[in-house]
């Protein structure tokens, strides 16, 4: 078979599998046989807030650089050199400097990294409009209409909006590309920072077959610990079984496995819709035990909230209060409310959620939201009599 092959310095479409790019001598070629079939992509910006915070320090190069809050806070997230230290997303600050004593600590600039994961995606939206985003630095794209739009194949495109981020943002990112969203996520976790990995539709149960069962999409740590009490702890294990079983053995997510383990994936890109939730959150400097003191922190949060559910429109059915403890066991607490975006009504709420839960534990963290929002323009509430609008 013939494969297919494109450059990744200058987006060239080549035929058969040359070591050296003819049009412009670049050796970062990307070669698959099923390479300009394949529509679905990921891409994931490569340590995203690190590498922003240093494109706009040049002090920075070279070294080891964490984002996060101060000693008491975590790991927003760290390069590559922190990485290669142990050092993860999530981690205490306290941890990761014990991992890696000659890091840089930079608290976040979410404004900043926002506006910047703004124009990454318009940069994508260029392309196409069938852009998914699963969080400011990465996103599902549907590139299948490209080839009629701009006269060049999905591969093409997606190594255009990479080189775009590079030379516009100076940030850079990883590519999954294959044929649903499973297979395009998987890939672009497996040649990061920089990579462009294809998986095409006649390899993909045998490309994960070997692999953990934690690489498919909804398998956390408590399915995974159930499926190794089933002996199932590869994908390989679970498509030797069939999907009755499974569906016996894991309810409805038996027949998720079954497909998800042969790499097939019927979910569409979804372009971005209205926000789910809408919530804020405060990681303190110390641990605060009290009521009184958790109360005080939440007031400005439940402003912010306010102020973001007015500039959307929307109105709050439920309203949630965060905790993270100590220990960093975090859970929730929710009510359902009427409709609502007031900071008043959030904070009566959560007041009542304070005084079950501020029982002398020690917190480092509280957050406060509300979701089921609702745009009342769009979707009033109905009236006594189930009627809602004018006749």
């Amino acid at each position: 078979m013939e494969l297919d092959t494109v450059c990744r310095d200058c987006a060239a479409a080549l035929r058969g599998g040359p070591s050296r790019c003819p049009k412009c001598g670049g050796r970062r070629l990307v070669t698959h046989p099923e390479l300009h079939a394949l529509s679905i992509a990921h891409i994931d910006c490569d340590a995203f807030y690190a590498t922003v915070e240093k494109r706009d320090r040049p002090e920075l190069a070279g070294k080891p650089v964490i984002v996060g809050g101060d000693h008491r806070g975590v790991v927003a997230a760290c390069d590559y050199t922190a990485r290669l230290s142990g050092v993860r997303s999530a981690m205490s600050i306290r941890e990761a400097l014990e991992r890696c004593p000659d890091a840089v600590i930079i608290p976040p600039d979410m404004a900043k990294y926002k506006a910047v994961g703004y124009r990454a995606r318009e940069i994508m939206g260029a392309f196409t409009d069938l852009v998914q985003p699963l969080s400011i630095d990465e996103a599902f794209l549907d590139l299948s209409g490209v080839r009629e739009r701009l006269s060049i194949s999905p591969a093409q495109a997606l190594v255009e909006i990479v080189r775009r981020f590079e030379g516009e943002l100076r940030i850079t990112a990883s590519i999954g590309l294959g044929p649903n969203k499973l297979m395009s996520k998987i890939g672009s976790d497996q040649d990061k920072p920089r990579g462009f990995f294809v998986v095409g539709r006649a390899e993909a149960a045998a490309f994960l077959a070997p692999k953990r069962v934690t690489i498919l999409w909804g398998v956390g740590p408590a399915l995974e610990r159930k499926l190794w009490a089933d002996g199932i702890t590869t994908v390989g294990d679970l498509q030797s079984k069939d999907e009755l079983w499974l569906a016996r053995r894991y309810g409805r997510m038996g027949p998720v496995l079954y497909r998800f383990a042969r790499g097939e994936d019927d979910r569409r890109v979804e372009p971005e819709g209205p926000s789910k939730s809408i919530s804020a959150e405060t990681t303190f400097d110390w641990d605060v035990s009290t009521a009184a003191a958790l109360r005080e922190e939440l007031r400005p949060l439940a402003e912010k909230v306010e102020r973001r559910m007015a500039r959307e429109g929307v109105r709050g059915r439920s309203i949630v209060v965060k905790f993270k403890a100590a220990d960093f066991t975090q859970f929730t607490r929710s009510r359902r409310v009427e409709p609502t975006r007031s900071a008043e009504d959030i904070l009566q709420v959560a007041d009542e959620i304070l005084e079950a839960e501020a029982d002398g534990r020690a917190f480092r963290l509280i957050g406060v939201g509300c979701t089921d929002l609702i745009n009342p323009a769009e979707d009033p509430e109905p009236d006594l009599f189930g009627f809602s609008g004018s006749p």
